[in-house]
């Protein structure tokens, strides 16, 4: 049947070109086209920006260290390069920052001024380091106790499909995260 030639019950006139838009739009909504989620157990471990848990340091020892204003990578195959402190994917690494309109700014009310700013209004989803042959860059994830959170980064020590590394601001806060097992919401791109 094609959606042109139904008529209007008002007039026996074919219906407008917007509305069969819409209509369409509407039919696709109800249709489900999202993906669904699927829950799974995984081990989740934390991590920050510090040289300890991405692996640089300060200085290079080819000038004597005394360029300690700039990072270098301390391990692996990239040792000696110049540190950026970027994602595998390229994006700057984020903790997930609950929006205006939220549950969160309904528990925590006088955090609701700061978020009327321009910038704070949409929420931002955390940087998740995975196993990019399971989670794919742009996987989305919804992680009990730390929020959403998208595949952005690969970790060193982080292999299979049972294990993810979610990004935090301090070293102090991805020690108090350490290691916990969760049931996890995902959602393939």
């Amino acid at each position: 049947m094609v959606l042109q030639n139904i008529k209007s019950p008002v007039c026996s006139t074919p219906l407008p070109t917007a509305c069969v838009i819409i209509i369409a739009i509407f039919l696709t909504m109800l249709g489900g086209c999202a993906k669904k989620p699927v829950g799974k157990m995984i081990e989740t471990t934390a991590y920050c920006g510090c040289g300890q848990c991405c692996g640089w340091e300060r200085g290079s020892w080819s000038k004597l260290k005394l360029d300690v204003w700039n990072r270098y990578v301390s391990q692996g195959h990239q040792a000696g390069q110049p540190y950026s402190g970027r994602t595998a994917s390229g994006t700057k690494p984020s903790e997930p920052q609950p929006g205006l309109f939220s549950m969160d700014s309904a528990a925590k009310p006088w955090t609701i001024p700061y978020r009327m700013m321009p910038w704070a209004i949409m929420a931002d989803e955390g940087t998740i380091a995975a196993d990019t042959r399971y989670y794919p860059f742009g996987t989305r994830m919804y992680v009990p106790g730390y929020g959403w959170g998208r595949v952005e980064d690969r970790g060193g020590a982080i292999k299979g499909s049972n294990r993810i590394d979610l990004y935090f601001k301090s070293h102090q806060e991805a020690l108090e995260w350490g290691r916990k097992r969760l049931r996890v919401e995902i959602y393939y791109p």
